[in-house]
């Protein structure tokens, strides 16, 4: 299992669209995942323990990003052929198991991690209301292991402020999680 770190924000790249299936039998796209202030894109699995470090935190702060406009959605794109956990069928158990305040996705042929260059779960990417984005950055100072409770927000602090002004922190820290489970070619 490699630990991977997330590239520095692209400032202004523009999201690219998708059409995903979610674990609730309906379909998605960045339309339908936005928010009035922005999108909150998770590549996330079941698997990977830095992902399980910090599932709690994900869910409360997607909760509150969504009092200030943000829309939040979740990928998965691990080959679950090599990791079953992360199959759609456990996607769907993980999600109702934990009430996912979003929707969770499948990237089956991994094109959409590609054309996002994911790189690792948790990868987080934060978009404003122009889909331009604004934050690619760590959750907070978890690990493998959750931070202390009182751990800076850096996603959550990051994206209330890209729904006040459209801009993102110049400052961010890297995620850092386990990497994407590609398909051998």
């Amino acid at each position: 299992m490699a630990s991977l770190e997330t590239p520095i924000c692209d400032f202004g790249w523009k999201a690219v669209d998708f059409d995903l299936p979610g674990v609730d039998g309906r379909r998605y796209n960045l339309s339908s995942a936005r928010g009035e202030n922005g999108l909150l894109i998770m590549f996330i699995c079941n698997h990977c323990p830095y992902v399980k470090a910090v599932r709690d935190r994900i869910i409360r702060d997607v909760k509150e990003l969504a009092e200030y406009g943000i829309g939040t959605i979740a990928i998965m794109s691990n080959d679950p052929a090599d990791y079953p956990e992360d199959s759609f069928e456990n996607m769907t158990r993980v999600a109702q198991e934990h009430a996912y305040p979003f929707p969770y996705v499948l990237d089956e042929t991994q094109a959409t991690a590609k054309a996002y260059g994911a790189v690792c779960t948790p990868d987080f990417f934060g978009f404003n209301n122009k889909l331009e984005l604004q934050y690619r950055g760590r959750l907070d100072a978890s690990r493998k292991e959750a931070a202390p409770a009182d751990a800076r927000r850096d996603l959550f602090e990051a994206m209330v402020q890209v729904a006040k002004t459209g801009c993102g922190p110049e400052e961010q820290i890297p995620s850092i999680g386990c990497s994407i489970k590609w398909r051998a070619d």
